[in-house]
């Protein structure tokens, strides 16, 4: 319930069902999105996963499925309910470490791919607060070397930074992989 859904429907033309309960996205939802530049490239807003995922638990086999067909991970945090309801700011660092676990233990190329990571529901938390509230959350991402935006998919914060930022990683998967593919060729 991290507003996987809010966030696609406002990045890209996709309509999926959003609702203010855990799990309503039940089959991924694609969406195209449209840079300035008439670049464009499809996000796909993947069911939530459960710990035990890697071991099949729920839907996690399917779902996973669906991340080994991805070249980047947009992970969401839901920065905003924790700071509202006066938990530690940290809190949602041990979701994205279930998370992280889960894909490594799925597939362990999962775990290498490159990874931003949005601290969603900025809308929730006082601008004046904003920055003691993330601050830690955001040098903990930071120190396992992640990308870090702020975003609110219900305000439309940080939306573009967090496109290009997408697109950007994009690009460069694809000449890393181009690059691999072209040393692979060159020692056959």
């Amino acid at each position: 319930n991290v507003g996987k859904s809010p966030l696609i429907s406002r990045i890209s033309a996709a309509k999926p069902k959003i609702a203010d309960y855990p799990f309503t996205t039940l089959e991924p939802n694609l969406g195209v999105v449209r840079m300035d530049e008439g670049d464009e490239f499809v996000v796909a807003d993947i069911p939530g996963l459960i710990e035990g995922a890697a071991e099949g638990r729920g839907l996690g086999h399917q779902f996973l499925r669906h991340v080994e067909r991805t070249r980047v991970l947009v992970h969401l945090l839901d920065a905003g309910n924790p700071c509202v309801l006066g938990l530690d700011p940290l809190a949602p660092l041990a979701d994205w470490e279930t998370i992280r676990g889960e894909l490594a233990a799925y597939a362990a190329t999962l775990a290498e791919r490159t990874e931003i990571v949005a601290l969603n529901k900025l809308d929730l938390i006082p601008d004046a607060e904003r920055e003691a509230r993330l601050a830690p959350l955001e040098g903990a991402l930071r120190a396992h070397g992640r990308l870090v935006l702020r975003i609110s998919g219900a305000s439309g914060e940080g939306l573009e930074a967090l496109r290009f930022a997408m697109a950007r990683a994009l690009d460069e998967a694809d000449a890393a992989a181009a690059k691999a593919g072209v040393a692979r060729e060159a020692s056959r």
